[in-house]
């Protein structure tokens, strides 16, 4: 379908499980949306993540070019620390767009800004990752958690696989076999491939990080018939709700909005951050759709 290049604009959200992309007029209309695989701007610290992101980018920009050509790009990638160069002149060369009419920055911004003003309230986001946002009245971004998730991000995706891993391992280590009366551990080894510890390993040690915070699902399958299950999406809720604890005690009472792919795992995991909050009404859970958000910030008409 053919487009003026003139007044659309592409949005970009980039997460560790899936890049989700969406082109947008002026008056804010979306004419088209599509998903790639994850990314993160992380990848480019080694040659090897770099081929792979410039790969996600190309398959990005051939699905998006069968729509349009945008003028303007909006991109929000998990894991961004501000160094853009690269990756602009990579989505300008790619989709034809000048380079000044590209604006990158942290995934977490475009999320917040897909459910409050400024100074509004507080997101906090679960996805492959953890991390609450509250961009201020004066456009500053102040943040608890989204440490990456080797150090945390406890209650993403990542952190209940992780430990639904390290259960499951350590119950092995006691009691050899024990996986086998363990529908946790049963939906886990399925997901994974098998029940001997070099196919957990694999899959741990040789996938990325977006791939193992998939596990997460199995988690959640199983959460209705085994309390194990249910206790890590309990601790996910828990995890989320600490996030959520201190920008309320820095920066007061504000509206809480919960989102994120993991945040919508199982309902344990909302219902256990509202008990957890200092004012439960305070707290909404919606479905974000930040790359729309993206997509309208790109295609708003600009002054010269």
């Amino acid at each position: 379908m053919d487009r003026s290049a003139s007044d659309l604009g592409l949005g970009i959200d980039a997460g560790g499980t899936e890049t989700r992309w969406a082109l947008a007029r002026p008056d804010g209309g979306i004419v088209a949306a599509g998903h790639v695989a994850g990314m993160s701007a992380l990848q480019m610290a080694s040659p090897a993540g770099r081929e792979r992101l410039q790969a996600v980018f190309a398959a990005l920009a051939a699905q998006v070019l069968a729509h349009g050509r945008p003028a303007r790009i909006c991109a929000g990638l998990t894991g961004f620390g501000g160094d853009s160069a690269v990756l602009t002149d990579w989505l300008a060369q790619l989709l034809d767009v000048a380079g000044d009419a590209i604006s990158l920055c942290n995934d977490i911004e475009i999320a917040y800004l897909d459910s409050f003003a400024p100074g509004a309230g507080y997101l906090v986001y679960a996805g492959t990752g953890s991390i609450a946002a509250y961009i201020d009245p004066d456009g500053t971004l102040h943040r608890a958690g989204g440490r990456g998730v080797v150090l945390d991000d406890g209650g993403g995706g990542f952190w209940i696989a992780r430990e639904a891993m390290r259960l499951i391992w350590r119950r092995e280590d006691e009691t050899p076999g024990a996986w086998q009366h363990s529908a946790l551990a049963r939906a886990v080894f399925e997901h994974v491939g098998g029940s001997d510890w070099s196919y957990s390993r694999q899959f741990i040690y040789g996938r990325e990080r977006g791939e193992i915070g998939q596990l997460a699902l199995a988690v959640a399958r199983s959460a209705d018939v085994d309390e194990e299950a249910r206790a890590i999406l309990q601790g996910a809720g828990m995890e989320l709700a600490r996030l959520a604890r201190a920008l309320v005690a820095r920066f007061g009472s504000r509206p809480i909005v919960l989102a994120g792919r993991a945040a919508a795992l199982h309902p344990l995991i909302h219902e256990t951050m509202r008990a957890a909050v200092p004012d439960p009404q305070a707290l909404t859970h919606r479905t974000a759709q930040p790359h729309f958000a993206a997509a309208r910030l790109a295609a708003r008409p600009t002054t010269d």
